[in-house]
């Protein structure tokens, strides 16, 4: 005879009833634990082309969703990716390089899923050549074998050394140099020209030191139409995370698509977002361009094919190793 039968009937109740809720006392936390949502890690680099997922974090969209985020901060795109391919991140916000993020594909087949791009062009600006604001040159062709500096990365140098090419500009010398440091080294006369990305145009007008001599300029040069959108930046989920989460990566890119919904219907609204996240605010919050934004579901065939266009340059340039699909890249949903 076991112990448990030889106490009493009505004992014996009790026993077994206590022994059931401790064994569900033990197993609640397991219980909560499955059921809760995981802990998102997006990347992103302080420019203003994220200012969807910033409006999303500061108005509450992705806890409204039952989403815990957590906004990572890296100094360039190249960054974001890395922490992608380690598995420190789980994304990455708009304005993170899409050549970044295709070598991190490379790398790492079916790394990520890009489900809403930031495609810029004459319109919507967001690339540029500057130079101080009193210097004779006027147009792109004149930066041949002068000094010009780029924003950092390898999209930006092979861009800017493309576009130089394109332009006329021959034996122009092309330098890295981080896009903070534009507007100080063309008034110090240590380069000519700059190709930088916003606001550091609009920092530079404002302050009456330089001025754009051409913007939209990878549309026109490398797209070869100045209205082209240029998908140059991105936001993702990794393949992994939207795998082991589906409902959850579901809920986010809805929360994320409620912030680029809120730049496009309420733009000034959307500004006050930028603070925080970058370096930009006070008067410049209002000054500075707005990127335009595109979701997974909104692409057309021509937006895919200027978008392979981009990604081809990489290619014949040798900076991919190998041809990348655009469209085998894009969430489906």
């Amino acid at each position: 005879m076991s112990i448990v039968n030889s106490i009493p009937a009505a004992s014996r109740r009790r026993v077994l009833q206590a022994g059931a809720a401790g064994i569900a006392a033990l197993a609640a936390p397991s219980l909560v634990l499955a059921q809760a949502a995981p802990k998102i890690r997006i990347g992103y680099w302080p420019v203003a082309a994220g200012l969807p997922f910033f409006a999303a974090i500061d108005r509450g969209y992705f806890k409204e969703a039952g989403l815990e985020v957590e906004p990572l901060k890296f100094a360039g795109a190249q960054q974001v990716m890395e922490a992608m391919l380690s598995g420190r991140s789980d994304g990455s916000s708009n304005g993170t390089g899409s050549a970044n993020l295709a070598i991190g594909e490379i790398a790492q087949p079916g790394l990520f899923k890009i489900f809403c791009t930031n495609p810029s062009n004459a319109k919507f600006v967001l690339d540029e050549f500057i130079v101080a604001k009193d210097s004779p040159i006027k147009t792109m062709a004149e930066l041949k074998g002068k000094k010009v500096a780029s924003g950092p990365g390898i999209q930006n140098m092979t861009l800017c050394k493309t576009m130089l090419e394109r332009a006329g500009a021959t034996g122009a010398m092309v330098s890295e140099l981080p896009i903070g440091q534009h507007v100080a080294s063309l008034v110090a006369g240590q380069v000519d020209a700059c190709y930088t990305l916003e606001p550091t145009g609009t920092v530079g007008r404002m302050n009456g030191t330089t001025r754009v001599i051409e913007a939209g300029v990878v549309a026109k040069y490398i797209l070869g139409d100045p209205m082209a959108p240029w998908h140059g930046g991105a936001a993702s989920l990794t393949t992994e995370f939207i795998k082991k989460n589906p409902e959850a990566a579901k809920k986010f890119i809805a929360a994320y698509a409620r912030g680029v919904e809120l730049v496009r219907t309420k733009p000034g609204d959307a500004r006050q977002h930028m603070k925080g996240y970058t370096a930009i605010e006070g008067a410049l919050t209002a000054e500075v361009p707005l990127a335009s934004y595109m979701l997974y579901n909104e692409f057309k065939p021509s937006d895919v094919a200027y978008f392979q266009k981009f990604y081809d340059l990489f290619t014949e340039k040798g900076i991919f190793e190998k041809k990348v699909p655009v469209d085998g890249l894009l969430y489906k949903g």
